[in-house]
């Protein structure tokens, strides 16, 4: 998910949440001399400046719960996404373990036995009200642990004004339509890229897994193995090597073009069609572009089943304050609460009567394209602890199977990942 989306309401609007319970993080939740329990709290910060930082919503979320709980209070940190994990890591070595982490990932912490689980820390009817594909890709081995807080979905983004130029009526719903409608626009629109196909380090992991999904393959079985070189994808790399990289009708070497790249062309109106994200909406806005979105293409028809991304809330033990704990949670994730955050920063929803609230009443049209896939939407492997390290490799060797042999590169990266299981 991109981490550093500008926020919807102003800094001022911001400002208006109060700004107590803020303390600097530097030890962690205990129970203090006036017998109240102080629990901590790292989250990532979703602002793109210190206006706009997360920091504003959670002292706000915190004081108010104070206000509602006298004898819990709720210390603090909120953490750029470029520290956060670092930091994380070295509050859990040092002992200063936080109560409640908000951050990109959690099975490595459930690997450790760090964490509650979530029917620890959550009542049934929050539990309940949590979309199910979201839930249940915060799993480990069956028990959930990681409890989604925001998400997305991806679907295929389209210039219309390079479409019309090229004399397409309807944006693509297969990929041989999307090949046909790309040579067209080569034709038509010269020095545009009629298919951004970014394979390059950033996100090539998920660009590739939405490709896959369309012949009926992924990165893994039903089973939750690997199967990075199955038939149906390695078929899915030659048909985008013989059909898209071959003819010309992507950038020369997507390996090396990553998603940023990808996001700013078409903003700039560069590159007619390409798979997004929510957050592509402003940058098209921003640059004027004239632009509609489409269920992703699959090789005989739209993706029923998209990719979808989750950022996560945990609950660590180590403190002992499960039940302080469950009662921030709980009210944390309320629908005002969690409406609040999503429409701040454009986000999706991971709770039902959120969901239900933004898509009721026409006030999110740019974002309402994007709701209808969340419960059906597919994950990355999230709850297998070698997932890192298999994204980690799909990310820096998998876009060269666009350009070299399809089977030894997707074989390759099966026996790294064969590997990094053995090496849980």
């Amino acid at each position: 998910m991109d981490k550093r989306v500008p926020a919807l309401l102003t800094a001022c609007a911001l400002g208006a949440l109060a700004l107590t319970s803020c303390g600097s993080g530097g030890s962690g939740g205990g129970t203090d001399a006036d017998g109240k329990v102080t629990l901590k709290l790292v989250a990532a910060d979703y602002g793109d400046k210190e206006s706009n930082s997360s920091k504003a919503y959670w002292n706000g979320v915190a004081s108010a719960f104070t206000a509602a709980n006298p004898d819990i209070r709720v210390d603090v940190q909120v953490v750029n996404w470029n520290d956060i994990d670092q930091q994380v890591k070295t509050m859990i070595q040092s002992g200063n373990v936080p109560d409640v982490l908000q951050t990109g990932g959690y099975a490595d912490k459930v690997a450790d036995d760090l964490l509650y689980k979530a029917q620890d820390v959550l009542s049934p009817a929050t539990r309940s009200n949590l979309i199910d594909s979201f839930a249940k890709a915060g799993e480990v081995k069956g028990v959930q642990y990681g409890i989604p807080f925001v998400s997305s979905t991806r679907l295929l983004f389209y210039n219309k004004a390079i479409l019309r130029q090229a004399g397409i009526t309807q944006p693509p719903t297969t990929w041989e339509e999307l090949r046909k409608d790309a040579e067209q626009i080569k034709a038509a629109a010269p020095g545009v890229t009629p298919y951004a196909l970014p394979l390059g380090p950033e996100e090539a992991q998920g660009e590739s897994m939405l490709w896959e999904l369309g012949n009926g393959g992924g990165p893994t079985d039903k089973d939750g193995g690997y199967t990075l070189d199955s038939q149906a994808d390695i078929d899915t790399f030659s048909w985008l090597k013989s059909n898209l990289v071959g003819p010309g009708l992507t950038y020369p070497n997507p390996a090396t073009t990553d998603r940023k790249t990808a996001f700013a062309d078409f903003a700039a109106g560069k590159a007619a069609m390409l798979n997004g994200h929510p957050s592509l909406i402003r940058m098209a806005q921003a640059g004027k572009v004239d632009y509609g979105v489409a269920p992703v293409p699959g090789k005989a028809g739209p993706l029923t089943s998209t990719l979808g991304v989750a950022d996560w809330m945990m609950a660590f033990k180590k403190n002992g304050h499960r039940e302080q704990i469950r009662k921030f949670l709980d009210f944390a994730y309320t629908e005002d609460n969690m409406l609040r955050f999503d429409e701040t920063y454009n986000l999706m929803p991971v709770t039902q009567d959120t969901l239900r609230a933004m898509t009721t009443g026409g006030k999110h049209p740019d974002l309402e394209p994007f709701f209808a896939p969340l419960p059906h939407a597919a994950f990355y492997p999230l709850g297998d602890t070698s997932w890192d390290v298999v994204s980690a490799e799909l990310k820096k060797s998998v876009g060269s199977a666009v350009s070299g042999d399809p089977a030894k590169v997707l074989g390759e990266l099966q026996k790294k990942a064969q590997d990094a299981v053995a090496n849980k």
